[in-house]
This record gives C-alpha cells, sequence and structure tokens, in this order.
C-alpha cells in the first residue's frame, strides 16, 4: 500500500526535484518507509511505500529490465505468485520477489490485456519511454484511488489531490456542481471532483494518455447472473457452500503478506465472519460511550472464543468532534458519513500493532446487505397503489412546509424505484437543495440523471428491483463513500486495508445468488449469513449493527449544537448557502420537532473541508 504522483512535461522541473518532492511529501502519510522519484524531460514521478512485499527491494519508481517501461504502483496484487510462476515459463527473468515487477512484465507481455490476470486492489501508471505514452489503470470496484487532470497542457495524477496544491500550474476553484450532487448523495459522486478539473478515474476502467490526449475503457463490468437452478433447500445448501468455499479462498489470498496483519472487528456480521475464518492474532474494535452506541462487548465475546487478541478504545466525545477537520482534510473531498471517524480511530489503534488489517467492507452491496433493500418488502398500501394515485400523494405531502414522522416515507415511495432511490442515503432532494443555496450555487442539476445511467443498464439486462439497487449502489455508494473512506482513513495511519469480499472471484459468487437467497422477507445477506453463521463459537446468529455513531443524540447537546452554529456563522458559509434555512435546521432539531441530523452533518463536513482547503 502506497501513494504516488506525478506530472507530464519538463516546464517545473530542476535540478533538484524540487515540485514532484514536495507533491510527494504531502502524501507521506500513505508511504512512511521509504520514497523516490523519477526525472526526465518527459514526466515526473514520485512515489512513497508501505512495504508488505520483498521489504528490502521492490522500490519505485520501478523500472523494466530494458528501460522501455517506468511503474508507479499503490496496491496489492494477491495472485501474484501464481502470475510470476507463469510468466517465468514465457521466459520473463525477475530481479526481485515483489508484486509490482509482476505488473511490469505483465504489461509487456499482455499489454492492457494484463488486466484481466489481476486480483487485487490497484492503481497504478506505466510510463513507455519509447513512445511517450500513459497506461494507467484502477482496480475492478475502485479500491484504491486515482487522481488526474491537464493543467497548462501537462497531465498530473496522483493517488490524493492534495499532491495538485503543490504543482505550481494548479488552479484550485471549487466545482459548484460537486456541491450540489453532495448535498444529496452525502459524498462526492461525480467523475469531476470538488475540485474544478480533477478527475476520478472510474473503478474497472483504463486510461491512456499521449500528446495531450485521454481516451478512457472499461474493462470489466460488475454484473449479476443468478443461477436460477438454485432452489428449495438443497439450492440454498449449494449456495451456501460456494459462498463459504470462496470467502475463504479470498481470505487465504488476501493474507498473503510478508508482515503482521490483524482485522477490525466491530460485532457486524462481516467483520466477524472475516475475522472467524481468518488467520491473524490480533482484532480491533472502537465504540462510543452512549448506551446501544458500542459493540465492543460483542467483539471481545467473539474474539475470546476464536483464541484471537481484541484491543478496542473508547471514543470520547471531544475526541471525535476535535477530529473531524483533519479528517476532512484527509479526505481530500467532503463525506458526510459519521462512520468514516469511527474508522479513523480503529485504524489508529490497530496500527499501533500492526501494519494491515482485513476488514468486510463490499458484503452488503454484493450479497444484499442493507436494510433499504428488505423495505421493497414493506412499502405497504404505497405498493399496491397505481403510480398515478402514489405520485399525487407524493407531490400533495411535499407541498406540507414542515416535517412529520413518515413525509420523506410517503414523498419518496409515491415514486417509482428510479426516482426515490439514488443509494444508501438520499439526504437533501432537488428541492430542499435549491432552498438551502444561494441561487448562484444552484443548477439545473437533478439527482436522479447521475443514477440514470446504471439504472438504464440494470433495466437492460432484466434486473428485479432488489437487485438493481444493489448494482447503483456497487457503482456509486460502494466507490464514493464506503471505499473512499477506507482508503483514506486507513492511510491517514499508515495503514493498509484488505477487502476480502471486494475479489472478483467472491463477486462471481455472489452475481450468481438467486434474489431469494441475497434478500427475502426473513432478511438480508441471507445465504451469506447463513455462510458466516458456520464459522461462529456455537453456530451463534445473531444481528449486528457495525460502528454506529451517536451524532443524533449530540447535535442536541448544547456544547456541540455550539459548535455547529458557529461554523454556520462564519463569513464564506453565508455566500454559499442561505444562513437562516441553515440555522433553522439546527434549531429544530434541537427541540426534537425534527430529525435533520444526516442534513446538518453533510452541510457542517463540507464546511470543516472547505475551511481547510479554500
Amino acid at each position: 500500500m502506497c501513494g504516488f504522483c506525478g506530472f507530464t512535461g519538463s516546464e517545473y522541473n530542476d535540478t533538484e526535484n524540487t515540485v514532484i518532492k514536495k507533491m510527494s511529501e504531502r502524501v507521506a502519510h500513505r508511504g512512511p518507509d521509504g520514497d523516490g522519484v523519477y526525472v526526465d524531460a518527459h514526466i515526473s514521478l514520485g512515489f512513497r511505500r508501505l512495504s508488505f512485499f520483498d521489504l528490502k527491494r521492490g522500490a519505485q519508481p520501478m523500472r523494466s529490465v530494458d528501460e522501455t517501461f517506468s511503474l508507479v504502483f499503490n496496491g496489492e496484487i494477491y495472485n501474484y505468485i501464481e502470475l510470476r510462476a507463469e510468466l517465468a515459463v514465457k521466459g520473463h527473468v525477475f530481479t526481485t520477489t515483489s508484486d509490482t515487477e509482476v505488473l511490469l512484465h505483465l504489461y509487456e507481455e499482455y499489454g492492457e490485456g494484463m488486466l484481466d490476470y489481476l486480483r487485487g486492489m490497484f492503481a497504478f501508471v506505466i510510463y513507455n519511454h519509447t513512445t511517450g505514452e500513459i497506461f494507467a489503470a484502477r482496480d475492478n470496484f475502485g479500491i484504491k484511488p486515482f487522481y488526474y487532470g491537464i493543467f497548462g497542457g501537462q497531465l498530473l495524477f496522483a493517488s490524493e489531490i492534495k499532491s495538485f496544491l503543490e504543482y505550481p500550474g494548479f488552479v484550485k476553484e471549487l466545482n459548484p456542481v460537486a456541491l450540489e450532487a453532495y448535498l444529496s448523495f452525502q459524498y462526492s459522486v461525480l467523475d469531476e471532483t470538488f475540485f474544478k478539473g480533477v478527475y476520478k478515474l472510474p473503478p474497472a476502467h483504463f486510461m491512456r494518455y499521449k500528446d495531450g490526449g485521454i481516451t478512457l475503457t472499461r474493462y470489466w463490468q460488475a454484473a449479476f447472473a443468478p443461477n436460477e437452478i438454485h432452489k428449495g433447500a438443497q439450492g440454498l445448501n449449494d449456495t451456501v457452500e460456494q459462498v463459504d468455499a470462496m470467502v475463504k479462498e479470498s481470505v487465504e489470498y488476501h493474507q498473503r503478506t510478508d508482515v503482521e496483519l490483524g482485522t477490525f472487528l466491530s460485532g457486524g456480521w462481516d467483520s466477524s465472519y472475516i475475522t472467524s475464518v481468518s488467520k491473524v492474532d490480533k482484532s480491533f474494535t472502537v465504540g462510543f460511550d452512549y448506551e446501544g452506541f458500542s459493540e465492543i462487548g460483542a467483539a471481545q465475546s467473539l474474539a475470546r472464543a476464536k483464541g484471537i487478541e481484541n484491543r478496542s478504545k473508547v471514543i470520547t466525545k471531544d475526541e471525535f468532534w476535535d477530529a473531524l477537520q483533519k479528517i476532512q482534510y484527509y479526505m481530500d473531498e467532503p463525506l458526510a458519513d459519521p462512520a468514516a471517524v469511527a474508522l479513523y480511530f480503529v485504524c489508529k489503534v490497530a496500527r499501533e500493532h500492526v501494519k494491515g488489517a482485513l476488514t468486510g467492507e463490499g458484503a452488503d452491496e454484493l450479497f444484499g446487505g442493507y436494510e433499504h433493500y428488505h423495505r421493497m418488502f414493506h412499502l405497504g398500501f404505497m405498493k399496491i397503489l397505481p403510480l398515478p394515485v402514489r405520485r399525487f400523494i407524493s407531490r400533495w405531502v411535499q407541498k406540507i412546509p414542515y416535517r412529520f414522522k413518515g413525509k420523506r416515507f410517503l414523498t419518496l415511495a409515491g415514486k417509482p424505484l428510479e426516482e426515490r432511490y439514488i443509494g444508501n442515503f438520499y439526504t437533501f432532494t432537488d428541492e430542499e437543495r435549491a432552498e438551502i443555496l444561494q441561487p448562484q450555487y444552484v443548477s439545473r442539476l437533478r439527482v436522479t440523471d447521475i443514477a440514470r445511467p446504471y439504472y438504464d443498464k440494470a433495466r437492460e439486462l432484466g434486473y428485479d428491483d432488489i437487485t438493481k439497487m444493489q448494482y447503483v449502489d456497487i457503482h456509486l455508494w460502494l466507490v464514493g463513500d464506503i471505499l473512499l473512506k477506507a482508503d483514506k482513513m486507513s492511510m491517514a495511519n499508515s495503514l493498509e486495508l484488505r477487502v476480502p469480499f471486494l475479489d472478483k472471484e467472491v463477486f462471481s459468487v455472489a452475481a450468481s445468488i438467486p434474489t431469494r437467497y441475497r434478500v427475502n422477507r426473513k432478511g438480508t445477506k441471507y445465504a451469506l449469513r447463513h455462510a458466516a453463521a458456520r464459522n461462529f463459537p456455537d453456530g451463534r446468529n445473531k444481528q449486528r449493527r457495525g460502528f454506529p455513531v451517536p451524532t443524533r443524540l449530540w447535535l442536541r447537546e448544547d456544547a456541540y449544537y455550539g459548535r455547529v452554529k458557529q461554523a454556520f456563522e462564519l463569513d464564506f458559509v453565508g455566500r454559499i448557502f442561505q444562513r437562516d434555512k441553515l440555522i433553522r435546521l439546527l434549531d429544530r432539531h434541537k427541540a426534537g420537532k425534527d430529525d435533520n441530523s444526516r442534513m446538518i452533518w453533510t452541510i457542517y463536513m463540507f464546511i470543516l473541508w472547505y475551511d481547510a482547503y479554500f
């Protein structure tokens, strides 16, 4: 796990390589074990290393034996041993035992076809010294970040946007459309980031750059293809067998390393499953000193039963709130998921004892774990009403000027799935967003337009509504929220996170599971829970929640209400938002009249991020 950065051209090169070194230093937290630069008249490459394979060698930037290619790479290739053996048979000679060198030889052998062979998480850049072409790629699910942009006619790229700030030709400017989308999704959802001109390479895509031109190509598609042969009790048993076998295989691959790994153990199903089938000695947990907001006890119970050490930390309120702006800085773009803070602290605890950890991200999206998938069975009378009637109810409810319990449900349930569901959270509707922003920050953006391409593809593939939601979440929520915070919070602490569920072979099994074994009236993640329960002590099969955060309660306490109100009163906030509307949201929440915690938190995180960067 590492960080890289680079740019083309020679305008900002000097004999001391000042610019590329400063860019690299900005992401030093991603790689404290070593650094390196390569500079010539055409390209500058910077690298920070957090070493896991071939600790004494494997330094980057790495040059091919014939000096045709140079590579910078962030991630891990878990099947590199098998790939190395296959390439050796083809005549390739290796000088290290690192997975980095395997990537170089794979590109020499297969070109862009190399991506079909990889099992891992990655973002990398390969520069061809002969042709001047750059080939870059990002892993199947977007576990590792990759940012790029063209400034002054030159290509910039990096693992984190903050590296760009050190490039003299970079123009730092807020992208207001990204803000609009964020207020609805609670994360940066567009390909263009909050910084104008800076883009994210989408997951499962590669990029070619030459002579100022960029082309993007998708190389893999996360498509579901349920195997309807699996029916009845035997069908379920067969499905559970396949899931359990593949998860165990993936965990085994993800434990390949030359350093010690641990696991995160929240008490949730997914982390408990990963911990139970792994071969680690240490697990890590955090919680809060609020009743119902700590699962340290459940995590410790499982750890004891499995004979694994558990290190835990209770996060105090002040620790939580004092870390927020630092966390938003590390995030690069604003993220309003409070779980990011818990993740930051559990990474901090883990880094004191291990260099990497296995974690359970991705199981909900692949196996159907979110509660909103299950709500499809509980739409009540709204489900049987004709669409025109549902639309009428939705529009009528929207016109009511105050909030009441059930208003959001009636508003959204009265719309087709494609209009009411954009992901795990639908924070501000288009209309609500327009009410709180200053007019110059309101465009014609409709959040349903962002999700529409994925719904169109899901419809083309013949998916049912539950599978449509999973497909949307894999392409939007998973990469924009779950994996963003996993990468940025772990790297902020120089810790590597490995995510065994987000393996393309695991996905091939998950994609073949009939919908009824993913989500049914009995619950979510139906097949995965059966597989996981086989590995828990005494076959325990308890409902667990993960890392819950009591922000809703804190925002009603004077101290933290005061912090947020003070932020709302900053000068720049009034230039972007209609301040009186923000204060009203906050006051009604504190008085217990509404639960506006999600809206308030989304705005507050943006303010802290903006204050850190602008």
